[in-house]
C-alpha cells in the first residue's frame, strides 16, 4: 500500500501479517503543491494538469535522488520540511510540477525495489491518487499492477484517519501498535498515553 499524501509512505505486507515492512519514501504531494501555490496561487495540481503540460528534468532528477535518506533501508522517516524548492526554481511551471511528479514517482520506486519481494500488487491510498499525472506515471513505471485503495473497498481519503483511529483503540487496550518492520524496534510494541483533561 502506497500512501501518497504530503509525504509518500509505504507498507508491505506479506501473507503473514505481522511480518509488515514501513516506511516513507520520499516527496508526496508536498513540493508539487508548494509549487503549485507559489508560481499559479492554487493549492494544488488539479488532476495533475500542469504536470502533464511538462517535461521532467533528468539533471536535476538525478541530484535530488542522491539524497543519502534513499539509499537507506527502512524503517525511516521523513518531515515535509526535509526537502524544498531551490533545486527546481530555474524550470518552468509547467516542467517544475512534472519533475516534481517525477521526484515523487522514482522516490516511491526507490522504496519498492527496497521490498522483499516485488509485490504482487500496489494499491494508492492519499490525495496523491487523484492527480492523473502521478498515477499514470506511477502505472508506466512500477512492474506490477497499480491500483486506487478503493478496489479494496477501501476509503482513500479517509484511510490515515481510520488507521489513527484503530492504533488509538488498541493503545487504550495496550495493544500492540508497532512492529519491528515499522519502527526498527525490537519487538512489537504498544504505545500512546491516555491524557484526561482536569
Amino acid at each position: 500500500v502506497i500512501n501518497i499524501g504530503g509525504i509518500s509512505n509505504l507498507t508491505w505486507i506479506d501473507k503473514n501479517i505481522s511480518d509488515l515492512i514501513a516506511f516513507d519514501t520520499g516527496p508526496g504531494n508536498c513540493l508539487l503543491d508548494m509549487w503549485v501555490e507559489e508560481r499559479i496561487g492554487t493549492l494544488f495540481d488539479k488532476d495533475g494538469e500542469l504536470a502533464s503540460g511538462g517535461i521532467p528534468d533528468s539533471n536535476i532528477l538525478e541530484v535530488v535522488l542522491n539524497d543519502p535518506f534513499f539509499m537507506r533501508i527502512g524503517p525511516k522517516s521523513l518531515d515535509r520540511m526535509d526537502f524544498d524548492l531551490a533545486s527546481f526554481a530555474r524550470l518552468s511551471t509547467t516542467n517544475g510540477a512534472a519533475t516534481l511528479v517525477e521526484f515523487t514517482i522514482r522516490s516511491i520506486l526507490l522504496g519498492i525495489d527496497q521490498c522483499p519481494v516485488l509485490p504482487n500488487a500496489v494499491y494508492v491510498s492519499g490525495g496523491g491518487r487523484h492527480n492523473k499525472a502521478i498515477m499514470k506515471r506511477l502505472s508506466e513505471e512500477c512492474m506490477c499492477p497499480i491500483h486506487p485503495v478503493e478496489s479494496l473497498g477501501w476509503d482513500g481519503d479517509a484511510v490515515e484517519a481510520q488507521a489513527f483511529a484503530y492504533l488509538a483503540v488498541r493503545a487504550l487496550h495496550q495493544l500492540p501498535i508497532t512492529f519491528p518492520g515499522t519502527t526498527g524496534a525490537n519487538t512489537s510494541l504498544p504505545g500512546g498515553e491516555l491524557s484526561i483533561p482536569i
